[in-house]
């Protein structure tokens, strides 16, 4: 069965950096959109960076857009979100998901396009 496993959460000053792990499993890894997403308690998951299966084609949230870079490698079933320029509105739980298909939706659909999910990671940035 599908699984993904995420790492790299931590506790950081505004203005570090972090890099999220999601390592895939069950499946054939380079077939499928992922994505990142994150959530804070009492709001909806927000999807903030989605790859292709090639790697070419990203979509970012303009919330993160020029400070999150979404990468994969094939070779080692993991995607991964690069964090640079943390603010403290990024504190979240922080997803890694799975598309239902192969191709990436819209951003903005990708909740819905998106079956597949981690356990997730914490990030909390202080300001």
């Amino acid at each position: 069965q599908v699984q993904l496993v995420e790492s790299g959460g931590d506790s950081v000053q505004a203005g570090g950096s972090l890099k999220l792990s999601c390592v895939a499993s069950g499946y054939t890894f380079s077939f499928y959109c992922m994505g990142w997403f994150r959530q804070v308690p009492g709001k909806e998951r927000e999807g903030i960076a989605t790859i292709s299966g090639g790697g070419v084609f990203k979509q970012y949230a303009d919330s993160v857009k020029g400070r999150f870079t979404i990468s994969r490698d094939n070779a080692k079933n993991t995607v991964y979100l690069q964090m640079d320029s943390l603010e403290p509105e990024d504190t979240a739980m922080y997803y890694c998901g799975r598309s239902n298909g192969r191709s990436c939706a819209a951003l903005s659909e990708s909740g819905a396009a998106f079956g597949y999910w981690g356990q997730g990671t914490q990030v909390t940035v202080s300001s």
